[in-house]
C-alpha cells in the first residue's frame, strides 16, 4: 500500500493555493494530481489541517451485536456452515455478508473441525454394546458371515465437521 504525501508537501501546496494560485498550477508546480490538491483544500477549510487521514486499523466487526445467538446457535448445532448461518441471520433480519460470518467466527477463535467419531458413539449404553461387541469379534467364524451389496446405501449419515473453539 503506497504511503500519504507529507505534510510539508500538503501545507506548501494548500498555502500557493491560498496565495492565489489555480489548483491547476499548483498541482503541475509540486507534481501531484489536481484531485489531491483539491481535496487537500477541502480538508484545509473544513477542518483547518490538510494532514492526512489515519491509514489501516481494525475493523469493528458487524456481528457483535449478534454475538450471544451466533454463540447459542452453533453450539446447539456445530455442524452449522457459514451459508447456513448467513441464511439464518437474514431470517432474522440481519442483513450480512459471508465475510463478516468468516470475521466473526475467527474473532472468536473457533474453526471448523474435522471428526470422524460420531457423537452417538459417546452414550454409556452403546459404548458397552461396542466394547463387547469388540471382545467378541474374533470369535465369529468367517465362513459364517454374509456380504451384502451396501452400494446404494447411504452410510455417512454423522457430521463429519462442526465448529469448535481453536485448539
Amino acid at each position: 500500500m503506497t504511503r500519504p504525501y507529507s505534510n510539508d508537501l500538503r501545507e506548501r501546496a494548500v498555502a500557493a493555493v491560498e496565495e492565489g494560485q489555480s489548483r491547476h498550477r499548483v498541482a503541475k508546480l509540486f507534481k501531484v494530481g489536481v484531485s489531491s490538491v483539491v481535496r487537500w483544500c477541502q480538508r484545509h477549510r473544513a477542518t483547518g489541517t490538510c494532514a492526512a487521514k489515519p491509514m489501516g486499523g481494525r475493523r469493528r466487526l458487524i456481528l457483535l451485536p449478534e454475538r450471544d445467538w451466533l454463540l447459542a446457535r452453533l453450539s446447539a448445532a456445530p455442524d452449522l456452515t457459514v451459508r447456513a448461518l448467513r441464511c439464518e441471520l437474514i431470517e432474522r433480519g440481519v442483513k450480512v455478508s459471508y465475510g463478516a460470518v468468516w470475521a466473526f467466527l475467527a474473532a472468536e477463535g473457533l474453526t471448523f473441525k474435522k471428526t470422524l467419531r460420531a457423537t452417538e458413539q459417546e452414550p454409556p449404553d452403546v459404548a458397552r454394546q461396542r466394547a463387547r461387541w469388540r471382545r467378541h469379534q474374533g470369535r465369529v467364524d468367517p465362513e459364517r458371515l454374509v456380504f451384502v451389496d451396501e452400494t446404494w446405501t447411504k452410510t455417512n449419515m454423522a457430521p463429519l465437521r462442526g465448529w469448535g473453539p481453536r485448539g
